[in-house]
């Protein structure tokens, strides 16, 4: 099978916001999709780039996606984030996502990374062996912290009305 890694394309937004609703139908969750095409093009393509794509690419089809972003850390330094790792369900398997996976690897060292970074949900048992079998450490003692626009928006709120 041939499959290209290479790097995103603002032109590649369409397919890969449909990858983006494919792992939300998949994570059960397709309503908390609120990102658009039009925001992941300006955030990725526009004069400050959020975050970097990887793409695989079949038959001229984007089959897969690696989306990630420089992360900051006080004890290590300059590293990497990997937000989301996501093959298309019918091309799974295929050591696609491995091919993702070390295109990313490879972009963290060449650019110095002290450290790469990436979530799995817990009830995810193939992605979760799947990077136990390539030697990552699935970390069970910190926990994530999460705030939505409304919650921080209360909070300031709260807090401004507090002094």
């Amino acid at each position: 099978m041939n499959v290209i890694i290479r790097k995103g394309k603002k032109e590649d937004i369409p397919q890969v916001i449909a990858l983006i609703q494919e792992l939300a139908e998949f994570e059960k969750a397709p309503e908390q999709v609120s990102n658009t095409a039009e925001e992941l093009a300006k955030e990725g393509f526009g004069p400050n780039p959020s975050y970097r794509l990887l793409v695989a690419e079949h038959e001229e089809i984007i089959v897969g996606m690696a989306i990630y972003f420089v992360k900051y850390s006080t004890w290590k330094g300059r590293g990497l984030f990997l937000d989301d790792l996501i093959v298309t369900e019918k091309m799974r398997s295929k050591g696609i996502g491995r091919m993702l996976l070390n295109a990313f690897l490879e972009v963290a060292g060449n650019e110095g990374a002290k450290q790469v970074h990436w979530q799995v949900l817990d009830w995810n048992t193939p992605a979760i062996n799947f990077y136990r079998n390539i030697g990552s450490k699935i970390d069970h003692e910190w926990l994530d912290c999460k705030m939505s626009p409304d919650e921080i928006e209360a909070y300031l709120k709260k807090s401004a009305s507090s002094h």
